[in-house]
């Protein structure tokens, strides 16, 4: 069954104090079209994700992001101890050296406030290391959130099929619905010939050259051949929605060919009421055509 281009997943992990979050969304594209924002520590494990979406995924403007969220226990940024010290003893020096009056700094409080203000007094001295054992968390968790991605996918298909299924099924409905006009206006044509001549007093005309006339100027309006290929591709677009996810393109192909039959049997139908049904075939298409670029 078809998937639709457009979709959402998301999951959670955690480990070691970290919740892990992905994000994904996919609108609709002619190609791959792939943006990712990763936390800094998982850049280097960046492509692995990238090859596994594009493979995952295939088309669509998708927008892929990862990032952490640490318990608040951890996320206070440290005090740089030994430089505040260092600061500390420099000032008091200073001041000695240069006579300079320190009195407005007496309290533990002022000369906090003075320190802390300091240069790199406060500062994330380590380096976190990314492990093997992290990573397939990670991982784990970019594979959850792309398979919950895949299921919004086939969900929309599921609406879209429905809604092409519908569509198709009223064409059909509607070329159905020519046949009993198609064979009055062939009646009518022979007719309406055969009145205008028999008005042309005193002229002479020959009756088996006006039939052949007649046959080919019918065989020239007739629109079997456009109703059978019309046929042919509404047959088709069915089977290949059913022929599985990937047909996007394909779909359109077809609904353009179905769309020039149409048109055809447009400039052949010189009667109002086929006229009318070729119209609202076409209304029908038009639908057709603007979902399937949401076609995968």
């Amino acid at each position: 069954m078809i998937q639709s281009m457009t979709g959402y997943g998301k999951s959670v992990a955690n480990y070691n104090g970290k919740k892990i979050h992905v994000e994904i969304k996919s609108l609709n594209s002619k190609a791959l079209d792939l943006t990712t924002r990763v936390a800094p520590l998982y850049r280097e494990r960046e492509i692995e994700v990238r090859n596994y979406i594009a493979t995952e995924l295939e088309r669509g403007k998708i927008d892929f992001v990862l990032w952490i969220e640490k318990d608040e226990s951890t996320g206070a940024t440290p005090i740089n101890t030994a430089l505040v010290a260092d600061y500390y003893k420099q000032i008091k020096e200073l001041s000695i050296a240069l006579n300079l009056d320190m009195s407005g700094i007496q309290s533990a409080s002022d000369w906090m406030k003075v320190l802390l203000r300091m240069p790199e007094a406060l500062s994330r001295t380590e380096v976190e290391e990314l492990t093997d054992e992290e990573w397939a968390v990670v991982f784990d968790a970019v594979k959850e959130a792309v398979a919950n991605l895949v299921d919004f996918r086939k969900q929309e298909g599921l609406a879209l099929a429905k809604k092409f299924q519908e569509k198709i099924d009223n064409i059909s409905a509607l070329l159905a619905s020519i046949e009993p006009f198609e064979k009055e206006r062939t009646e009518k044509i022979r007719q309406r010939i055969i009145s205008n001549l028999s008005q042309l007093v005193g002229v002479d005309y020959d009756t088996n050259r006006l039939e052949q006339e007649m046959i080919y100027y019918i065989e020239k309006l007739d629109i079997s051949e456009e109703k059978q290929r019309l046929t042919n591709h509404i047959k088709y677009f069915a089977e290949t929605m059913e022929n599985g996810h990937g047909q996007g393109k394909k779909l359109g192909f077809i609904a353009q060919e179905m769309g020039r039959e149409i048109n055809t049997t447009g400039s052949k139908s010189n009667q109002a009421e086929m006229q009318n049904i070729v119209v609202k075939m076409k209304d029908e298409l038009e639908q057709i055509k603007e979902q399937v670029l949401n076609v995968l």
